[in-house]
């Protein structure tokens, strides 16, 4: 039986930050953009069971190395001093983009070049928003659905139990 491909989704991590309006008014701290943007997607992969790898940039930043850490299931990245978000999604997809299902959220062109070229998907920072902003609509349906109908006794209680009421109600009447 052939193995199930793994699903994995890449985000680079400043470019999202940059493109949407939601997390730029965070700007004057970038530690709330992207614990904002990290809070997202703990939302969207627990509800889509994929793979979710956040990178953010540290190329310029004196000393760095590279740093991961998994909060919540989402691996958060920060690249190593001289290391691009762009060229760590890049070396990923050399790994795994023909052997298993990656999609990469960006709007830099050339990253979306590499991402088709490697076997990958590529996804703009505002499909991206659109998709998150969808998955979350579906997950208010359906927590609204469920606590709808788990208000219902019948739903709540056995068949006896019900059947035991039922009967209480006839003899009250």
């Amino acid at each position: 039986m052939p193995r199930t491909k793994k699903e994995y989704l890449f985000i680079d991590g400043y470019n999202i930050i940059n493109q949407w309006k939601t997390l730029r008014n965070y700007t004057e701290n970038i530690e709330n953009s992207r614990n904002k943007l990290i809070e997202d997607l703990i939302e969207y992969k627990a509800y889509k069971g994929i793979n979710v790898i956040v990178v953010f940039d540290a190329h310029l930043v004196k000393g760095s190395n590279e740093k991961k850490e998994v909060i919540s299931g989402v691996e958060v990245v920060y690249t190593r001093e001289n290391e691009t978000a762009d060229s760590y999604i890049e070396k990923q997809l050399d790994k795994i983009g023909r052997a298993e299902i990656v999609q990469v959220a960006t709007s830099d062109n050339y990253i979306q070049q590499i991402v088709l070229a490697r076997g990958g998907t590529r996804m703009s920072s505002e499909e991206m928003f659109l998709e998150l902003n969808k998955t979350k609509q579906e997950i208010k349906q359906k927590t609204d659905s469920n606590r709808q109908s788990s208000t219902k006794i019948s739903n709540i209680l056995d068949s006896t139990t019900l059947e035991k009421l039922e009967n209480l109600r006839k003899s009250i009447e």
